[in-house]
Parts: structure tokens; C-alpha cells; sequence
């Protein structure tokens, strides 16, 4: 899974002119790539992760301040951009893959007791944001269990 994170003050989703998630920060705003070898266990690892990761203001995590998320499932994080002028899509996992492992992370959230907002799977989406700070940072399982560089 790769998933780019950002704190926000205010975020929302809309779907066809209806808004289908919104929070008020401090919150995060999670865009949720899944790719092929991604499973339940990969979601829950990185809900943890993203639950109790330190970013917010102070030094806090959503946990501690009982902030809210925002994830929108956003397949194009996976873009090969190497060849050519039009991205592939491959790395991405289709959607009968990837809905359920991005609906495990959802409710992962849910279970530490977050306040989880969310747009339409495979749907067209408009998302605001207020990115407060600005910080942008950028999640990726394969990158987890890598050790860190001396």
C-alpha cells in the first residue's frame, strides 16, 4: 500500500455534487493506493501506523487527540510514469483486489477509535483540503520493514 498523508485543518470529499466525507481538523487527509500484493494484514499494519504517527500539532497523533481521517481511495499513486507520455496503471490492484484491503484499512481506523470519513470507491472525485503546516508525507508497506539508513 502506498498512502500519501496530510494534515489538515478541513478536508472533504464530494461524489456527483454530494458530499460523501468531511472532517475538521486537526485531522489527517489519507490517499490510499493498494497494489497487487497488498492483503487485510498490510491495511491493518498501516492503520495502525498512520493512527498513532505523530504528526499532528504538538506532537500528537490522531489517537491522542481524537482527530479525524479522511481516506479516499486513490488508485493512480501506483503510476508508472517511466515510458512514454501516458502513465500504466499495472502495479495498481484492480478494484475487486483493492476495495476490500482499502475497506479493512477504513475500519481499522474505525477500531482505534477514529472518526473515518470517506469518498465512493472507483468513483470520480472532487477533494478540498486545507493542508495546515503544510505536511506531506508519504507511507509506503514496502518501505516499513526496511531497515533505516545509517
Amino acid at each position: 500500500m502506498r498512502i500519501v498523508l496530510q494534515t489538515v485543518s478541513k478536508a472533504s470529499v464530494t461524489v456527483e455534487g454530494s458530499v460523501t466525507g468531511e472532517i475538521t481538523g486537526p485531522g489527517l487527509l489519507a490517499l490510499v493506493g493498494v497494489t497487487h500484493e497488498d492483503t487485510p494484514e498490510t491495511a491493518k499494519k498501516l492503520a495502525e501506523k498512520i493512527a498513532t504517527l505523530r504528526i499532528l500539532p504538538g506532537e500528537k497523533s490522531c489517537v491522542d487527540l481524537s482527530a479525524p481521517v479522511l481516506a479516499v481511495s486513490q488508485f493512480t499513486l501506483y503510476a508508472d510514469v517511466r515510458k512514454g507520455r501516458r502513465p500504466s496503471w499495472s502495479a495498481a490492484a484492480p478494484g475487486d483486489v483493492s476495495e476490500p484491503i482499502f475497506d479493512q484499512f477504513v475500519e481499522s481506523l474505525r477500531g482505534a477509535g477514529l472518526d473515518v470519513g470517506t469518498g465512493v470507491f472507483g468513483a470520480h472525485m472532487q477533494v478540498e483540503l486545507i493542508n495546515d503546516g503544510p505536511v506531506t508525507i508519504i507511507v509506503d508497506s514496502d518501505e516499513l520493514d526496511r531497515p533505516r539508513r545509517q
